[in-house]
């Protein structure tokens, strides 16, 4: 952009700016042409195993150098041995820690994604819990999404669940939405997404839970209030030995993230779902993600689909 060129305005919604980040355009420095050493990714390695319990074999050195490298940029730091140094040194709570660990995550998600498990929702799980717990309709129906990455998974089950309640007086519900990320949680909590993006959804839940930019060049579109209202989000790391969501719940998704686990931890968090979970709540997994051979309290249902016992089976009820 030259120094007479307009600045391209800022979309707004409803008269609130939309804020852009300008990335700096400097000549590439020492930090450009750093490589990460075996040893480094091995130090690292075994510290995003350790807090993240997330596997990164050896194929995954080159993909941890290129996520890394812009924050040796942007620390101004010239190679990796430093960069691993200053994470071995921080705390878990310590802001680079936490972009460290925000850099380590995969983060692809859809709207709609996996679909078939929305509809199982919306015409089994939730009438099955109603009828059995009166959940929706004597008390909330809870939902933690427990990866909810940009958000695209906690607002799909907002617009699914709002379609529900539009055809069935009384029914509340709400969603907890955590990710390990604190930067994709920002961007799920500012709900702002592509043309590109909002594709997957059905148009009329486009135009009903959807509103675009006055900037119509801008290809922006951003999620209602009135249906961020009723989602939730935290951060919370499924490897802690605490979990923030106090009360029970009764489903959770949790999808495409147990194919990152060693099998050890797997079962961990499946079992530690179940105490969570209310008495015949349910686990939605990825389409890739499977109990078999685990030792959990969960029968399956559906397509990566599982249940609780109805009965309290070591839950407090």
């Amino acid at each position: 952009m030259t120094a007479s060129s307009p600045r391209p305005a800022s979309p707004s919604w409803r008269g609130e700016p939309l804020s852009t980040v300008n990335e700096s355009n400097a000549m590439r420095p020492a930090w450009f042409d750093a490589h990460l050493s075996t040893r480094d990714f091995e130090r690292l390695r075994i510290v995003i195993e350790r807090y993240a319990g997330i596997r990164m074999p050896d194929a995954k050195s080159t993909m941890l150098e290129s996520r890394l490298r812009h924050r040796l940029r942007d620390l101004g730091i010239e190679d990796f041995g430093e960069y691993a140094a200053l994470v071995l040194r921080s705390r878990p709570q310590d802001a680079e820690f936490v972009r460290f660990i925000d850099c380590v995550t995969t983060n692809k998600t859809d709207f709609f994604r996996e679909r078939g498990h929305f509809d199982y929702l919306a015409q089994t799980t939730w009438p099955t819990l109603a009828t059995e717990l009166g959940a929706g309709l004597d008390r909330e129906l809870v939902v933690w999404c427990a990866a909810s990455s940009t958000g695209e998974e906690p607002y799909t089950l907002a617009m699914v669940l709002s379609e529900v309640a539009a055809r069935t007086p009384g029914l509340r519900f709400r969603i907890i939405a955590t990710d390990l990320s604190t930067e994709v949680l920002e961007r799920a909590q500012r709900g702002v997404y592509t043309d590109a993006q909002v594709e997957p959804v059905p148009l009329h839940m486009r135009m009903k839970y959807l509103m675009r930019s006055k900037d119509r060049s801008q290809g922006l579109v951003r999620v209602t209030p009135a249906l961020r209202s009723l989602v939730r989000f935290g951060r919370l790391n499924l490897v802690d030995d605490d979990w923030p969501v106090r009360e029970r719940v009764d489903i959770i998704f949790c999808r495409n993230v147990f194919i990152y686990f060693d099998r050890k931890m797997q079962e961990a968090i499946l079992r530690r779902f179940c105490r969570q979970l209310v008495p015949g709540g349910y686990v939605f997994l990825g389409h890739a993600e499977a109990i078999n051979g685990h030792d959990v309290p969960l029968k399956s249902v559906g397509p990566t689909t599982y249940r609780t016992a109805s009965t309290t089976n070591g839950v407090r009820a």
